[in-house]
């Protein structure tokens, strides 16, 4: 068994944990959770404020554990943190019209459970290897 740095299995713990909470949470709710999401896509402050929260985390992520060997677990963790922090950056740059244009481009209504379904099997992977390591 190989060492495991203490803070790539603390930040797959969170990120896995997360994942699931937000996954099942969101397929518990599905109504619900379509209407606050394209609610939040259609609006401009709002997603200004998300916008600036994803970055900020994704440059935690990437500064904290910029990790490209060791495993799969420490590039998938880092892999997570680039793609916060790139998802944020995009969309700050993005005019607000175009990120709605987007949105409705994926068809999220019908996307939505294949998405939650994807991030809650990241979520098992990332706990499960984290309380493993």
């Amino acid at each position: 068994m190989s060492f495991m740095a203490p803070l790539t299995i603390y930040l797959a713990k969170l990120l896995g944990f997360y994942c699931i909470i937000v996954a099942l949470a969101m397929l518990a709710d599905r109504r619900n959770s379509l209407a606050t999401v394209n609610a939040l896509v259609h609006d401009a402050p709002l997603m200004f404020v998300v916008d600036i929260i994803t970055i900020g985390l994704g440059l935690a992520f990437v500064l904290g554990h910029n990790i490209w060997t060791g495993g799969v677990l420490p590039v998938v963790v880092t892999i997570l943190g680039w793609a916060t922090l790139l998802k944020g950056l995009v969309l700050l740059a993005l005019p607000q019209g175009r990120i709605v244009r987007f949105y409705q481009s994926v068809q999220y209504e019908k996307s939505m459970v294949p998405i939650m379904l994807g991030t809650l099997a990241l979520g098992l992977y990332l706990t499960i290897a984290a309380f493993s390591a």
